[in-house]
């Protein structure tokens, strides 16, 4: 009986072929994978020419990257994008070129993968990040994987002037506009910036409290104040409360990037407002004229305001007294401006003190040759400086007066809308007005053609009958023309 002979069945593993004569040989072109164009592959960098790259993807021949696919900027060195040994992903452009190469593209595959998480970053409101790679009139070049543009005014919370600063930085943005069949992305740095401001400024709210004395910097100066930037919220210092004495404009005292010290006065949280004070910050010179001065003293002070009803002189700076017209001299005085000019130095006795108010009265003629002088506070000294003396309109200086001592001065300045004497119009006469309109009816009875014949002499004589209460200087009397 033969011997049970083994036969090898039809499977053959996986990776080998059967050759004519029975012996089983590798199958190479198994071990080649299957690509498809369009599809992203994955391979190592295997050489970096100047105007191509080779990369081992695994397939029966080398892929090639041309320089013009290697990135999305519009020059580029190979050298600077890859390296010898770098696995990148790369998008099969063409399996067989006209020279049997296998094309790829290493910004398509990163267009690619980039656009989905962009997509995904615009749904989502989510941040993505990408570096500055051109600055073209009226933005920046962002490089996501996608060319991104960042308008200027967009840049940052506040208009930036050199956008140059930000080339070859990498930038957080939002992702406000998307057109895949163009290609095109907008981006916001401000909106990511706004929202982290949003919430530092409500940790700061938060944090602060009436009374606080924090610090800051000027970020900007207007004509009603100054804005102080508090590490994320802007604050508003109101022009009033800049300095215990008077401030014009803003300017005068700050400037922007100065860093101070304030005094937190309100806060709207709804509204997120901060309202802030400088001059709390620095010690009230009235508290000084008060604990170092009383009635009957007599100061050294430099004249700052002539007005009608008498002079300003300041004491100390930020505090100024009142030298009412009466108390300029022992005689009677017309106009101030006989006794005092702006800028002179004089010595003036304190007559009155109101401290709820912060009001002065000052006296020139009370002070004796020998009355002793106070020393001046805190060592000041006031030297005669020649001013050019602002002239006050006629509403500002009345204002000014009764805000200096409205007591005082208010029988003095008389009601504000009273008229002046010549502007009151004359009175008609009576007689005038009785006359003639009985005369116009005589006329009109007795010359009735007259009537008919000049409408416009009867229509105008009842008018001059009526009397105009202000009559223009020149226009002749109605009554005459009438007895005429």
């Amino acid at each position: 009986m033969a011997p049970e002979s083994t036969v090898e069945t039809d499977t053959i593993e996986s990776g080998w072929i059967r050759a004519e004569d029975g012996t089983l040989i590798p199958d190479y072109d198994a071990t080649i994978p299957v690509i498809n164009e369009g599809e992203v592959v994955r391979g190592t960098v295997v050489r970096v020419d100047r105007d191509e790259v080779l990369v081992d993807i695994g397939y029966k021949s080398e892929g090639v990257i041309p320089v013009s696919e290697l990135s999305i900027r519009r020059s580029v060195n190979p050298a600077d994008e890859v390296q010898l040994g770098d696995e990148i992903d790369a998008l099969v452009m063409t399996k067989e070129d006209a020279e049997g190469r296998l094309i790829l593209s290493k910004k398509r595959a990163r267009f690619e993968m980039a656009w989905k998480r962009i997509e995904g970053a615009g749904e989502t409101g989510d941040p993505v990040e990408g570096t500055v790679i051109e600055v073209v009139k009226g933005g920046l070049i962002l490089d996501l994987g996608v060319r991104g543009f960042l308008p200027a005014s967009l840049v940052d919370i506040r208009r930036v002037q050199n956008l140059d600063e930000f080339l070859g930085k990498k930038l957080r943005c939002k992702v406000i506009e998307l057109n895949r069949s163009r290609n095109n992305v907008v981006l916001s740095r401000r909106a990511v910036l706004e929202d982290e401001r949003k919430e530092m400024r409500q940790a700061i709210l938060d944090r602060l409290s009436p009374g606080d004395v924090v610090e800051g910097t000027i970020s900007n100066i207007v004509d009603f104040g100054a804005f102080v930037d508090l590490e994320g919220i802007d604050g508003l210092i109101h022009i009033s409360e800049l300095s215990w004495s008077h401030v014009n404009h803003p300017s005068e005292v700050l400037e922007i990037g100065q860093t101070v010290k304030v005094k937190v006065l309100d806060i709207d949280r709804d509204r997120q407002r901060i309202s802030l004070g400088l001059k709390q910050t620095q010690s009230d010179p009235w508290q000084q004229v008060i604990e170092a001065y009383g009635e009957n003293d007599v100061v050294q002070g430099r004249v700052t305001k002539v007005v009608t009803f008498g002079s300003f002189v300041e004491i100390l700076p930020g505090v100024e007294g009142l030298v009412h017209i009466s108390e300029l001299a022992q005689h009677h005085v017309e106009n101030p401006r006989e006794i005092v000019s702006q800028g002179d130095v004089v010595r003036v006795k304190i007559i009155e003190m109101d401290a709820d108010r912060r009001r002065l009265s000052l006296s020139l003629k009370r002070v004796e040759e020998t009355d002793e002088i106070r020393p001046p506070i805190g060592g000041i000294t006031f030297e005669p400086r020649p001013v050019e003396e602002a002239v006050l309109e006629p509403e500002a200086e009345e204002e000014l007066a009764l805000e200096a001592a409205p007591e005082e001065l208010a029988l003095e300045a008389g009601p504000a809308d009273e008229p002046a004497p010549e502007a009151v119009a004359p009175e008609p006469e009576p007689e005038a007005v009785a006359d003639e309109p009985v005369e116009e009816l005589e006329a009109v009875a007795d010359e009735p053609e007259a009537v008919a014949d000049e409408p416009e002499a009867v229509a105008e004589e009842p008018q001059a009958a009526a009397g105009e209460p202000a009559e223009e200087p020149g226009e002749p009397d109605s009554s005459s023309e009438n007895d005429g």
